[in-house]
């Protein structure tokens, strides 16, 4: 990847997680409910809902959407929740599954994870949390490369969906080769 466009990508996860890190926890509470009901929506209106299917959602970290009460409402519903989890390094994820009496683990960045002897599963649908995005598609993540890595190697690959802010929209990310799109980005 071409150095200008590496820095250029590091500068804007630096500006675009401190913008939303500077919005109030309650406004950051209301519109992760919001962003709960366009999926909802979404996911009803693309798959007839999501019941019995296998649903992977992220713990939300670093001022991301709260999608926490929504795993507990797809759960309760007779969805599978589960949740990625970096068991190697530089290498795909794993998804483990998840239930409210899930006893959680800290995992890579101290992110709460579901303990090694969860059932691991492979999502149908699959949440990526997005630091910015842009029309076509493409997400700006953390840069450790762990959603590209994870959807090139998946087949079949789960139906991805980028979960994010509005205000974290770019006119490109500038996609390199190893960027993968994503199938919707909901805000």
């Amino acid at each position: 990847m071409n150095s200008d466009w590496m820095r250029w990508r590091r500068a804007e996860r630096m500006r675009l997680r401190s913008e939303r890190l500077m919005q109030s926890v309650e406004d950051r509470r209301i519109a992760s409910i919001a962003l709960a009901d366009h999926l909802r929506t979404f996911i009803n209106q693309q798959f007839g809902g999501a019941v019995g299917r296998v649903f992977s959602i992220y713990w939300p970290i670093k001022a991301e959407p709260n999608l926490r009460p929504l795993m507990i409402e797809l759960h309760d519903a007779g969805v599978i929740v589960a949740l990625p989890v970096v068991e190697v390094k530089a290498a795909p994820m794993a998804f483990r599954r998840w239930t409210p009496q899930t006893r959680m683990v800290r995992g890579d960045w101290n992110i709460p994870v579901p303990p090694p002897d969860s059932d691991r599963v492979l999502p149908d649908i699959t949440l990526a949390p997005l630091v910015g995005w842009d029309g076509e598609g493409y997400r700006l993540g953390y840069g450790g490369g762990y959603f590209d890595r994870t959807l090139a190697a998946a087949h079949p690959p789960p139906f991805t969906i980028g979960i994010g802010w509005q205000s974290a929209q770019l006119a490109t990310i500038k996609p390199q080769p190893h960027d993968i799109p994503l199938d919707a980005i909901i805000t």
